[in-house]
C-alpha cells in the first residue's frame, strides 16, 4: 500500500474544497491546519447572501479584462484564504499551516504559479499562520515561509505577485 505524505494528504483536502468555488475563473480552496487537525476550510465565493458569479453567468472582471492579480476590488469574491481565516479562531491560527490549492475553472488544471494575493498574505501574517503550502502539480508543491512575506515587505512597492 502507498500511503499518501501528509503534505498532499491535506492539499487533497484544500483540492476537494475547490469544487464548492462559484468563480468563473479561479477557483481556490484553502485548509488551516494546526497540530494535525484541520482548523478550518475556505473557497472561493461571493459574501453569504449575495449571488454568486456562477448565478450571474459573468465574471465582472472577465468582462472588463481585467489582467490576473489586478483591482480585486471589481471581484464579487471572497478569496478562499480570507473564508478560511474567518471561519478560525486567532489563538488556533497561530502556528498553524494553509494548504492552498487553485484550479482554473475552464482548463480544470492546476494554476500556474498559484499565490496568495497581497490582501489574503496580510491576512495570513495577521492570522499567526507559519507556512503556506501551495500545490503546483498532482504530487508537488512549493512551501512558503509567512516569515518572508514580512521580511520581503511588497507593500512599499507595487505588487507584482499575479495572485488570483
Amino acid at each position: 500500500m502507498n500511503r499518501r505524505d501528509k503534505i498532499n494528504y491535506y492539499l487533497d483536502i484544500a483540492q476537494t474544497v475547490t469544487k464548492r468555488g462559484t468563480c468563473l475563473r479561479r477557483n481556490y480552496g484553502s485548509i488551516i491546519v494546526k497540530n494535525d487537525e484541520i482548523i478550518s476550510t475556505g473557497y472561493t465565493g461571493a459574501p453569504r447572501g449575495r449571488a454568486n458569479c456562477t448565478d450571474l453567468n459573468y465574471c465582472l472582471r472577465e468582462k472588463l479584462r481585467i489582467p490576473r492579480g489586478q483591482m480585486y476590488e471589481k471581484c464579487r469574491s471572497v478569496h478562499s484564504e480570507m473564508n478560511a481565516i474567518i471561519s478560525a479562531s486567532r489563538r488556533d491560527m497561530i502556528g498553524a499551516d494553509l494548504y492552498l490549492v487553485g484550479i482554473d475553472y475552464r482548463t480544470g488544471e492546476y494554476v500556474k504559479d498559484a499565490s496568495s494575493c497581497s490582501m489574503c498574505k496580510r491576512a495570513v501574517i495577521n492570522a499567526g499562520i507559519e507556512r503556506v503550502y501551495i500545490r503546483d502539480t498532482k504530487d508537488d508543491y512549493r512551501v512558503v515561509d509567512v516569515q518572508d512575506w514580512i521580511d520581503n515587505d511588497d507593500s512599499l512597492s507595487e505588487d507584482l505577485s499575479p495572485g488570483y
